[in-house]
């Protein structure tokens, strides 16, 4: 469902009501991140038949590749989310697969150093050499790659992003922002907070100050860097009981502002990653729809 301008609500969506029963306010309690990290390690394997590779940066890739490929095709970097502090490759496989098979390009998730062992810019370092060596691909085309990511996932690209048009060796199509983490800054609606679901005001302080450390926040953080001109084209999307929704549409009104093209997907009553806990949703699959729809126009021929 796509919308400029859908009033907020503090109810969900009717296909995720019964799921929203069931979940936690966050699945980032500070205190627990050994535990969720350990979890995390025993939930996501990861599919056997997707390619494991290892850069010689001494970075991991995950690679799918479309049915038949024969190349030069088009690709994205997908960065998966966890607060900045955990998740992993493996638990985008599903998704990656599916971007893959349904528009015939080659999807790359790449780990990264995570806070708050390895603060700002080791995952953006980590995660510029897994594109620089994408683009090198012999049957990827340079000149159609996207960046993408989900959640803390989302707003790396956004900072990837930045980092790309600066250095100026790689121009990405498009970036792929889906309920992204861009601002340190932000805090609780009070309207719509009793209805956040797996992500609240304390696990984003927790997950943004790991990552940032000591770094100056007007570099480091995307919704506070004051030039925007000259960025990819984006896709942002978000539900409205999730806490990210308003920096997400400030950060599309700033972007259009700057004369970038960005399309603002919003999904009324849907909370953060709801569209990984229930993907079978029509609302989940048309969220999905949407996505497929701004890649496959940024990366035609």
């Amino acid at each position: 469902m796509a919308a400029d301008a859908v009033p907020r609500d503090n109810g969900f969506h009717p296909d995720l009501r019964k799921t929203a029963r069931f979940l936690p306010r966050t699945l980032l309690p500070p205190g627990l991140l050994p535990v969720m990290r350990l979890l995390e390690s025993l939930a996501f394997r990861g599919r056997k038949d997707v390619e494991a590779l290892t850069l010689t940066s001494g970075g991991h890739v995950r690679l799918h590749r479309p049915p038949g490929d024969v190349g030069p095709a088009p690709a994205m970097l997908w960065i998966h989310g966890g607060g900045f502090v955990a998740g992993r490759p493996q638990q985008d496989d599903q998704a990656c697969g599916q971007f893959s098979r349904t528009l015939g390009i080659t999807v790359a998730s790449p780990s990264y150093r995570r806070a708050p062992e390895h603060p700002y810019p080791a995952a953006l370092e980590d995660l510029y050499a897994a594109l620089k060596w994408l683009v090198s691909l012999p049957s990827v085309d340079s000149e159609r790659v996207a960046i993408g990511g989900e959640s803390a996932g989302g707003g790396l690209a956004a900072a990837l992003a930045f980092m790309v048009r600066d250095r100026g060796e790689i121009s990405p199509v498009l970036q792929l922002l889906s309920y992204p983490n861009l601002d340190d800054r932000t805090v609780s609606n009070p309207a719509v907070a009793r209805n956040y679901r797996l992500w609240n005001e304390r696990g984003n302080r927790f997950g943004w100050a790991s990552y940032l450390g000591g770094a100056d926040p007007d570099v480091a953080v995307p919704a506070r860097r004051t030039d925007l001109a000259g960025l990819p084209a984006a896709w942002i999307g978000v539900g409205t009981v999730d806490l990210l929704y308003e920096e997400a549409v400030a950060y599309a009104e700033r972007l259009r502002g700057a004369s970038v093209p960005c399309h603002l997907e919003v999904v009324q009553g849907a909370f953060h990653s709801f569209d990984r806990v229930n993907a079978r949703a029509p609302v989940s699959r048309a969220y999905f729809d949407s996505q497929c729809e701004a890649l496959r126009a940024a990366l035609k021929p």
